[in-house]
């Protein structure tokens, strides 16, 4: 069993904000580097490695988004977790449109922070040790879950952590309708919440990485349902 300390950064400029969040998580055992300004947030990314990033948006320097893009280039594994006062839809799309992992609204209660943070080192633990070698295949799409690599028609794809999860579940529920709901508990650990369009999001970044430039499409939407990765009949 992995019994390694877990990294993570904070990219915050509030300081009480970063302090607390910092302070809290050392508490709870694992290992935290701050930074208060977009451009040194995104160095210390490229100098050292980490398993999850915190990141604030309305940064000094370099904005969230920036850094998210810059974090993601070089690590596309690593969860990146967006924490901000801009709520609004088209922020959170935003967001996840440059490779976050996931969105926490300010306010917010240290208790979710830390849920999701658990969520995310757990499972990243977990997906460590498997050591199964198992490869998950439909039509012409491979996923290795050990390597964490998909590729299709002998074409590697680039996935984040969150559509790389949200794909495994829909190849391991093949030919099964999933409902947002099973989506939303399965791969977000959480409750769907119909107010929210992070599914759709997720479900058409991937149609755009597996589906656009092959004839076979493989994600189908059942309308009023939900969603099943099936070969297009």
């Amino acid at each position: 069993m992995n019994s390694e300390i877990k990294k993570i950064l904070i990219v915050e400029d509030d300081s009480r904000i970063a302090q607390n969040i910092s302070k809290g998580l050392r508490e709870k055992g694992y290992d935290t580097e701050v930074a208060y300004d977009g451009l040194i947030g995104s160095k210390i990314a490229a100098a050292h490695h980490f398993d999850l990033v915190i990141l604030d948006i309305n940064l000094p320097s370099m904005n969230g988004y920036e850094v998210c893009k810059n974090i993601r280039q070089r690590d596309p594994n690593v969860p990146i977790l967006m924490l901000t006062a801009l709520g609004e839809a088209d922020d959170k799309i935003e967001g996840f449109n440059v490779g976050a992992d996931d969105y926490i609204v300010k306010p917010f209660d240290f208790r979710e922070l830390l849920a999701r943070v658990n969520v995310f080192l757990k499972r990243s633990q977990s997906d460590g040790e498997n050591v199964s070698g198992n490869l998950l295949r439909i039509a012409d799409l491979e996923i290795n879950p050990d390597t964490k690599t998909v590729i299709r028609a002998g074409h590697t794809i680039d996935l984040t952590p969150k559509e790389l999860a949200l794909l495994e579940y829909l190849i391991r529920n093949k030919g099964r309708v999933v409902s947002k709901t099973d989506i939303a508990e399965k791969v977000w650990d959480m409750n769907f919440d119909s107010g929210t369009n992070v599914v759709e999001v997720y479900i058409n970044f991937l149609r755009k990485k597996i589906d656009r430039d092959f004839e076979t499409k493989l994600i189908h939407t059942k309308s009023g349902m939900g969603y099943v990765l099936k070969e297009d009949s």
